[in-house]
């Protein structure tokens, strides 16, 4: 049931944002992404780290996007995300759009509110071509045991 709640989601956001934008030839924009790939800190850990799973981006601008998906997470729950991305930071070295800043959303499916909803924040990297791209995820967590890098490559439909 969450599968294909989330599926529809995600479908409805990036279906809602597909219409041309008089206003701008390049936003809004609409990624499409397979999950997520993760390294944890704890390697002797049993955490999974082929987080499949299905999302979808909408940047509106440069600095603003939101995104939102459902994916198997590293202690293999399946967890639904919706986000606001905050990208202030912005430079253009190869013909590669890079931007940096943060996420913040709700989430679920961790041990946090038993697999309930929680909210969350954190530091974000932006690498985008004109069709490919990738999203780095960094989450600083106190104890360094818990600190895990993700990585989520992402396809531009629009």
């Amino acid at each position: 049931m969450h599968l294909i709640r989330g599926a529809g989601f995600a479908l409805s956001l990036a279906l809602a944002f597909t219409a041309r934008s008089a206003a701008s030839e390049e936003h809004p924009q609409v990624w499409l992404n397979p999950g997520f790939l993760s390294y944890h800190a704890d390697r002797s850990g049993d955490f999974r780290e082929d987080n499949i799973g299905y999302g979808a981006e909408l940047l509106l601008a440069p600095a603003h996007g939101f995104f939102a998906g459902d994916f198997i997470n590293s202690v293999r729950s399946r967890s639904t995300y919706a986000m606001y991305q905050w990208r202030p930071m912005h430079w253009r070295p190869w013909g590669v759009n890079m931007s940096a800043g943060l996420v913040a959303g709700a989430m679920n499916g961790y041990h946090k509110n038993d697999g309930g909803w929680f909210f969350g924040a954190l530091p974000m990297l932006f690498f985008e071509g004109e069709r490919f791209g990738a999203n780095f995820a960094i989450v600083p967590a106190l104890n360094p045991d818990k600190r895990l890098v993700a990585v989520q490559l992402k396809f531009r439909v629009r």
